[in-house]
């Protein structure tokens, strides 16, 4: 009886696959230093398992809620033990844990009394404009701001629409 043997290269499509994600991916973290170039070019290239290994360690790490930038400084200071390690580990989101506000009662506690000689003044709550200057980018505009600001948030906003309509051409 033999035993199987194990995959140790992967076209792109098959890396990917492996690790969960797409093959655009693959590419762009190699583009980004996250990966190193695969040591073949054209139809014939393939991915060797470090590239497999990286792969994983930068999922478990996303999942750790680290920025890409984070992550390349995260691989580049691992070993190859360390590093496969943490590509074996759980790369299920773990989102921080707060402990629970404790509450305190406070018992026969006379409303405050304002100073002598001082008016209360009414609360005043300030209005702002909301802009959406593009998916996930907004810009708050109080609407007792001066003529300065309210015209530096307008030129904010003509660049933006003007990069959008760049963009779209």
């Amino acid at each position: 009886m033999s035993t199987p043997k194990t995959q140790t290269e992967w076209k792109l499509a098959e890396l990917a696959e492996a690790a969960g994600v797409s093959p655009r991916t693959v590419r762009y973290y190699v583009q980004r230093g996250l990966l190193p170039a695969p040591p073949f070019k054209g139809p014939d290239t393939v991915y060797g398992e470090e590239h497999l290994l990286r792969l994983k360690a930068i999922r478990v790490l996303q999942a750790r809620f680290l920025p890409l930038d984070a992550i390349q400084v995260e691989l580049q200071r691992l070993s190859t033990e360390e590093l496969r390690k943490l590509a074996g580990s759980d790369p299920t989101p773990t989102p921080p844990t707060y402990d629970a506000p404790t509450a305190r009662v406070l018992v026969n506690v006379p409303p405050p009394q304002p100073m002598p000689g001082v008016v209360p003044r009414p609360t005043v709550m300030a209005r702002y404009q909301r802009w959406e200057l593009a998916p996930g980018l907004e810009l708050h505009v109080s609407e007792g701001a001066d003529a300065k600001v309210r015209a530096l948030a307008e030129k904010v906003r003509a660049l933006i629409e003007e990069f959008q309509e760049r963009e779209q051409s």
